[in-house]
Parts: C-alpha cells; structure tokens; sequence
C-alpha cells in the first residue's frame, strides 16, 4: 500500500471511513492518519530483517503525536530521540526506557540527567565535548552511562541538503579518524560504558546505495576496535530509507536488508535502525477545504485555489521545495481541469502547498494532501497567530481524536501584558 487511502467511486476513503465524513465530523485543517499503513510498515520492516536480530527505534521527530507513539510501542518498538521533550512524549505514550537511543548534537545536561535517570539504552555521542559532559553527569548521578558513537563518514546520501547528516560539512557526527580515540576515552571512564556504533547519513534516500557504504565503513570500525580490545553490543545504522512521495521508485527494502544480514550474519552485533519517515509520511494526510477559487484575468496569469490549510500546517513546500500529491476528495466529471495553485491564508508569498496542480475544483472543495503523516504537524505553527489543526487516527471503521483543535486561548494561555502594562 503506497498510501493510506483509496478511492472508492468518486470519493476517497482511508480505511472503512469515508474523508468527507472525517472532515463534517473534526473539521479542516484535519490530520488523518491510518492505523493499519503504519501498522503494515512497522510489519514489513520487521519481516524484511528476520531472523537478523534487531531492534527498531522509531525516529520520534518524525510524528510525535501520543497516539502514533503509542501505537508502536504496542507493536514492541524502541524510540530514537532527540530531546528530554521527546523522551517525555515516549513515556507518556508508555514507551520502554530501556529501548530508547538518545540522539542529538545538543544534548543539556538536565536531558542526560533525565535520560540517565530513566535507564536508557544509549546515548548517541556526537562530538568529544559531549562526551565529557556525559561523564560528569553520569558521575554525578553514580551510574554507568551506555555509549554509542556517531560517526560522520563523508557519504552523499543523494538527498535534499537540508536532511542530508552524513557529510564532513554536516553538523552530527564525528569524523571516523577521531572515532577510536573517543572509544578509548569511553574505555578509560569509570562512568561511561562502550555499547554501540552509530551512523545516520540523511533522510528520503531512495536507494540502498548509500547506505550499504556507510554500513561496510561501520563495519571496518568496528573491526578496528576489536582489534583496540573494544567490544560492541551494537550497530546502529540509523534510518532515512525513503518512500515514495510523486513518482519515485519505492525503496528496496528487501535488497537493503539481505546487505545487512548478509555483512552481520557471522557477527555478535546486534542491528539497531531508526527509521521515522518510512513508517508514517503515506500513512497520514491533510485534509484542507477551498475558501476561494481565484482565476487568471488572462492567459499570463495564474489560477490560485486558496484554501484554509497553510505553510504553518505543512511547511514541507516552503522549506524544502516538496512535492505532495494533491486531489479533490470527491471528483468532478462535469468540471474541466485548469493549472491550480493551492495556496493558504498566510500572509507569505512562499505559502503554498503546491503549484500548478490539474485538478477540476469547485468552490468548497474538501481536498487531499498526500504523504503527510511524517514531518507534518510537528513542523507546524501559530504562525500569523493561526491555530495547529486537530490529529485523528483511524483504525477499520473506528476514529479517535489525538490530538484536539488548537484555539486562540490555548495560544494565549502563556502569555500576559508586562506589569507597566497593566
């Protein structure tokens, strides 16, 4: 299943529930998303790596809504997180501590004290100062704390380079060459134990090229570090195995895993991957009402469909020039199609969901924007003071509501007038 929904006759439907029925009910701007999509992706990865021993850590940045967190902890997955907000979020949802990897270049020292506390599995160390830094608070604290490095080994991942993680240039990670140094300070610190390696390159790959490199130098550290007297728990590859979002190949997910197990099959390590994306972007939509339809006045100019969702709910357009499919929830046989613009409220020209889109739309139209269950709503703001869109989440012919419509006292609610104000 490329995505969370199917038309059936003239109108789209996720699940056993019809989208126009979910719009009338929660009202638009209105995150959908499908149980059984993410359920299936969660099923597919995990029959794709057997009888490779593994853990799952889904990548919690992706969609943190407490439903869908919830969700996967239910099918047994870990968590990757990458701040004390996130990990919060994961024992609220009734995530396992002891299955989350704590990712990040920033960590504070009141999130490793809390991490700490809650007996983790590991922290992703991405630079030597927070190394050290986690050493002292886990002195502080009198525990051991659970070690993985991060390693940046100067791989294109051939993705956007706002979610590209893996080059020198790039922000995570360390250098491989100053890798084994860090391991032997591990090894040399009575509050820090070496547990794992750890390697993300980016995110939207679409090709298991990339990754099968960074696995192989992983693969050749580790080695080094045996030879070191450095013995490994783990390997962490990460995730950012791509979906499709338009018309890109799907990722091959078989032939990525058969090269994992393939290169582990002989070795003590376990697999650790974070994938985020993957399990939610075609699980989830934004459904979006028109509010104008508003015509070229000639042949130069353009047709703009302005609708009630906007760059605040969904900034993947905007910020990284991506493509979302966009349909009409119920199809027009009676209306020619014209070259829509599907733009917001905000006052921004960059407010956009997508351009140049041929749909046949009438005044009122309830539409569709595909592939927005991953880095959605989390992105979103209040931004021109508008209020976040609700979250459901549909399971058969069931629906519940996970997170409520924002209001304007709710965005409020922290602030107040300064005392000379008043």
């Amino acid at each position: 299943m490329q995505h969370a929904f199917e038309r059936r006759d003239d109108t789209l439907w996720i699940e056993q529930l019809s989208l126009p029925a979910l719009a009338e009910r929660f009202g638009t701007p209105l995150y959908v998303y499908s149980q059984a999509h993410l359920t299936q992706q969660f099923q597919a990865l995990t029959d794709a790596l057997k009888p490779q021993p593994h853990l799952i850590c889904y990548a919690v940045k992706a969609n943190s809504s407490l439903g869908v967190l919830r969700l996967f902890a239910d099918l047994g997955s870990g968590f990757d997180i990458v701040s004390g907000g996130e990990l919060e979020r994961v024992i609220g949802a009734g995530g396992d501590p002891e299955k989350v990897v704590f990712s990040g270049v920033g960590k504070s020292a009141a999130e490793i004290d809390f991490a700490l506390k809650l007996g983790i599995h590991c922290f992703n160390v991405e630079s030597e100062a927070e190394l050290d830094r986690l050493s002292e608070r886990a002195g502080r604290l009198q525990v051991r704390a659970p070690v993985s490095v991060r390693v940046n080994p100067n791989i294109d991942a051939q993705t956007h380079p706002y979610i590209s993680t893996g080059l020198r240039h790039n922000k995570f990670g360390v250098a491989q060459v100053h890798a084994l140094n860090l391991y032997r300070q591990i090894e040399n610190s009575p509050w820090l134990e070496a547990r794992g390696l750890d390697c993300h390159i980016g995110s939207l790959i679409m090709t298991p090229g990339p990754l099968i490199e960074a696995l192989d130098n992983l693969l050749g550290l580790a080695e080094s570090l045996a030879a070191d007297g450095i013995e490994l728990d783990h390997l962490d590859l990460g995730g950012g195995f791509g979906v499709p979002y338009h018309d890109e190949a799907p990722f091959e997910l078989q032939q990525y895993a058969d090269a994992i197990k393939d290169r582990l099959g002989n070795s003590n390590l376990k697999l650790v991957l974070e994938p985020g994306r993957f399990l939610v972007a075609n699980g989830g939509v934004l459904l979006t009402r028109v509010e104008y339809l508003k015509p070229a006045p000639d042949a130069d100019g353009r047709n703009f469909a302005v609708v009630d969702a906007a760059m605040n709910d969904l900034i993947r357009p905007t910020l990284y020039q991506a493509w979302h499919g966009i349909e009409p929830v119920v199809q027009h046989a009676d209306i020619a199609p014209l070259a829509w613009d599907i733009v917001g409220p905000v006052c921004e020209s960059g407010d956009f969901l997508g351009h140049d889109r041929q749909l046949a739309l009438a005044p009122d139209d309830l539409l569709v924007v595909a592939s927005a269950g991953a880095y959605g709503f989390v992105q979103s703001s209040n931004y021109n003071s508008r209020n976040r869109a609700a979250e459901v989440l549909v399971n058969g012919d069931q629906v519940s509501i996970i997170r409520q419509r924002e209001t304007i006292s709710d965005q409020l609610a922290l602030e107040q007038l300064a005392p000379w104000q008043r």
